[in-house]
């Protein structure tokens, strides 16, 4: 099972790692192993003490970008209403923009599930796809100086992110599919996927962190009803574990919005790529 202390320790590290572009899933379950704890990671109960803690981070996010949501989900109804999206309604066109990029990793998880939770008991592989992860960040970085930035100077934030394409977002939502498996980043993959289609680091970190609320919601939706009507699970310690995410997502929240003001994911690459290698040497 999972002690307080050890629910206590992957709590934190969830919550701060999970947006931050380092993928908070390959830490979580690369911890246990370096230290040697006795925890199943293919055991339900792992399962859902992870999405417990990503829940929290989806609370936290949903609290940080309330205005947003509001602003985006009246945005939505009014597209509904009208049939299309109404020229120059900016956040019912984000709205649909969040939809698609949705769809990816929402269809690939419910239909590959299993398979990707039995990675979590193989972390020589989750230190490899953290390493990835570095060249996935360090790669989006460098494409993007050669590449246009048509969208990443234009006005507001969030007037950039109602000039993407549809397809544009489709790709970012693809790019987000791959942080169903443990070592890549979700924020990583949406950074990088809005690097890629012309967004500033700030645009894109709003993107990301958009698009990460309704995943996270539908994961928790699936998983956390077998927490109340099952019994045998550590009820108590998998809710202390969600509080101290949710805490530690807020700290790193805060600290994001700022750092993508003016500085680029360089730092995040190198981390990944060096710790990745270390952890698989390591291990294997």
């Amino acid at each position: 099972m999972i002690s307080y202390f050890q629910a206590l320790v992957l709590g934190a590290l969830q919550g701060l790692t999970e947006l931050f572009p380092i993928s908070s899933l390959g830490h979580t379950v690369l911890l246990p192993s370096l230290l040697g704890w006795p925890i199943d990671q293919q055991a339900e109960f792992f399962v859902i003490f992870l999405v417990a803690t990503h829940l929290a981070t989806a609370l936290v996010l949903l609290g940080f970008f309330f205005d947003d949501w509001v602003k985006i989900a009246k945005g939505f109804f009014r597209s509904v209403a009208k049939g299309r999206i109404p020229l120059g309604d900016t956040y019912a066109r984000i709205a649909w923009l969040l939809i698609i990029a949705t769809v990816p990793a929402g269809l690939l998880g419910l239909v590959f599930e299993k398979k990707f939770t039995q990675l979590f008991a193989t972390p020589h592989l989750v230190a490899l796809f953290l390493i990835g992860n570095g060249f996935l960040l360090y790669g989006a970085e460098m494409l993007r100086k050669r590449g246009s930035r048509a969208l990443a100077g234009f006005g507001s934030i969030d007037e950039s992110l109602g000039k993407l394409s549809f397809l544009k977002a489709l790709g970012i939502g693809c790019m987000q599919a791959l942080a169903l498996l443990p070592g890549f980043s979700r924020t990583g993959a949406t950074l990088a996927g809005g690097l890629l289609s012309g967004l500033s680091h700030e645009s894109a970190a709003r993107f990301s962190f958009l698009l990460a609320t309704p995943i996270i919601f539908a994961a928790a939706a699936l998983k956390l009803p077998k927490l109340i009507h099952a019994s045998g699970y550590p009820t108590m310690e998998i809710l202390f574990g969600a509080v101290v995410a949710g805490i530690a997502a807020y700290v790193s929240v805060r600290f994001l919005t700022k750092y993508f003001k003016n500085n680029t994911l360089v730092p995040f690459a190198v981390y990944c790529g060096c710790a990745g290698l270390l952890i698989f040497l390591f291990v294997h």
